[in-house]
């Protein structure tokens, strides 16, 4: 899929971009027609139409299938939006301190002086423009320019939750402690993001915001820390006498399910497993429902005891599964030659279901090739649902706490059958070698030269340590752009290739913020995103243009030539 356009005076979409295969962004004029298209798109869904996403110029839909979104390019260049109306959103008042630590610097920058960087901040009112980076954290667009500075040269490792701050040409509100490099300007008590609360942003995109000056904050307790979505089903409450204990959670061990789509405007991402076929294929095995909860673990060296009988499968990435019973356990003060576990302990295959029974425990040897391994367990993980999933979302702290050594954790009642399947065949996984990932043009491929296209994909690129879910840190020949400023944050995706200045490409997971303010020179193909979780660290991937594709032009073909 390639980008098409048509004149502008024909619709207020002036083009739209692929971003891989599952997701299209469409070009606006301005925040009036991005907020237009997007409350035309939430009333009246396109086909197929999975999650909307506005940002700062453009409005990124995600669809539930490539065909979906081929389709969708089309139709969004046929929608007339100057006839569209949106209700106005409500109007929120926050209350602020204005004490920041950069409100003198700011006063400097635009030449008001503190006093007059305070007028100007209350004396407008700011609409929510989009949501990103954390959830609550929401960008808001005044009504001129007369506050616009640019980011600090140096972030701060950690920015205080309730900071009221400014970038660029917009205001926001830190709604949790995180690093960050906004100028800062005062505080609030206000609650921007509360799960307790049937809408857990205070304020979305349309919403209005008018900050008033206060000398002191009426604090308010924090409910939001741990809390749960109220539509988790009864059937998901865990027997506290039957699961799994945790000896040992290995590297880092989390709850994953198929994550929570929908809520990209709040700036929460989908998360769920890094590698959704393993997922599948674990609770498969074991008669769960295909979305049940489950533990995946990295680099192996997870260790748990059946707390009752328990029927599991282990799938991902080969690695040794060895069962022994307590009596082969020692002690923690047992001599060294004590406890020998050669004659009762046993091994199980992986992708295959098998009993643990009461007190015996299981052991996940380091992988042989790949990198994540999927533990079901029959009836699911039984952990509190946060907005429709079990899933832990690393970026945004959503969902439960990675697995801690002495918990016990539950058994669900998720299953879909009174059996369990057959053992099945697992797929290649990567090793330390070369991976070949195939990928599209990203929407702003034409931000690099030819020669930098054709360098993303003629050398191998080093996994870092620094990887994580958020994304895969790569090392090799920088990429150079071929065009200088920024590009105003926009909607991303798992399995785009962000560029920052460095040139050193970031590969985005599940975990990955919401928007992003670096150039996409390609996506993944949605369905190689789970061999891409399975690269470990060290191991080097190669990219390569997926056929039909090739390398790309930077042109803008005509609506007809759309793949």
């Amino acid at each position: 899929m390639e980008t098409v356009s048509k004149p502008a005076a024909a619709a207020r979409v002036l083009a739209v971009r692929p971003v891989g295969t599952t997701a299209v962004l469409a070009e606006l004029s301005g925040l009036h027609d991005v907020l237009a298209l997007q409350a035309l798109l939430l009333e009246e869904p396109l086909p197929g139409q999975a999650d909307v996403l506005a940002a700062a110029e453009t409005v990124m839909v995600k669809a539930d299938s490539p065909a979906a979104a081929r389709r969708m390019a089309a139709l969004l260049l046929e929608m007339d939006l100057t006839v569209q109306s949106h209700a106005e959103g409500k109007l929120v008042q926050i209350e602020t301190v204005y004490d920041g630590d950069d409100l003198a610097e700011v006063g400097r920058l635009t030449g008001l002086g503190a006093d007059g960087v305070i007028a100007a901040h209350t004396g407008q009112v700011w609409t929510v423009a989009f949501g990103g980076f954390a959830p609550g954290f929401s960008y808001m667009v005044g009504e001129n320019q007369l506050l616009e500075v640019p980011r600090r040269s140096s972030p701060r490792t950690a920015v205080p939750a309730g900071s009221v701050a400014l970038a660029g040409n917009y205001s926001a509100v830190y709604p949790r402690k995180s690093p960050g490099g906004w100028q800062l300007i005062g505080r609030t008590a206000a609650s921007m993001w509360d799960l307790s609360r049937e809408q857990p942003a205070l304020v979305a995109p349309g919403d209005r915001v008018q900050f008033s000056a206060v000398r002191e904050l009426i604090e308010v307790a924090d409910t939001q820390a741990g809390a749960a979505d109220s539509e988790a089903p009864a059937s998901q409450e865990p027997d506290v006498q039957s699961g799994l204990l945790i000896l040992s959670p290995g590297l880092q061990s989390l709850i994953q399910d198929l994550g929570r789509p929908g809520h990209a405007g709040l700036g929460v991402s989908s998360a769920g497993a890094l590698d959704r076929s393993s997922l599948r294929r674990a609770n498969r095995i074991v008669g769960n429902d295909p979305s049940a909860a489950v533990v995946e673990s990295v680099a192996g060296g997870l260790r748990v005891q059946a707390v009752g009988d328990q029927v599991l499968a282990v799938a991902g990435a080969p690695s040794a599964l060895t069962i022994v019973t307590p009596s082969d356990v020692p002690g923690p003060d047992a001599p060294d030659d004590e406890g020998d576990q050669s004659e009762q302990a046993r091994e199980v295959p992986m992708a295959t279901a098998f009993a643990l029974l009461d007190g015996e425990i299981l052991t996940i040897g380091a992988p042989e090739r790949g990198f994540r391994s999927y533990l079901a367990i029959r009836g699911g993980a039984a952990v509190d649902a946060v907005l429709g999933s079990r899933s832990t979302d690393t970026m945004s702290g959503i969902g439960p706490a990675p697995l801690a050594a002495g918990q016990l954790l539950g058994v669900g009642a998720a299953t879909s059958s009174n059996v369990v399947g057959n053992p099945e065949l697992q797929p290649d996984f990567p090793d330390s070698g070369v991976t070949v990932l195939d990928i599209v043009p990203g929407p702003r491929a034409d931000w690099f030269d030819a020669a930098a296209l054709e360098s993303l994909c003629a050398q191998e690129w080093a996994v870092t340590p620094r990887s994580n879910r958020v994304g895969m840190r790569l090392d090799g020949e920088p990429l150079s752009r071929s065009r200088d400023g920024e590009l105003p944050s926009e909607g991303t995706m798992a399995g785009a290739l962000q560029i920052p200045p460095e040139g050193q490409p970031v590969l985005f997971l599940a975990d990955h913020p919401i928007t992003g303010g670096y150039p996409v020179i390609g996506v993944v193909v949605d369905h190689q995103l789970d061999l891409a979780a399975q690269v470990p660290i060290g191991g080097s991937i190669r990219f390569r243009w997926a056929p039909g594709y090739g390398l790309p032009t930077n042109s803008s073909p005509d609506v007809s030539k759309t793949k």
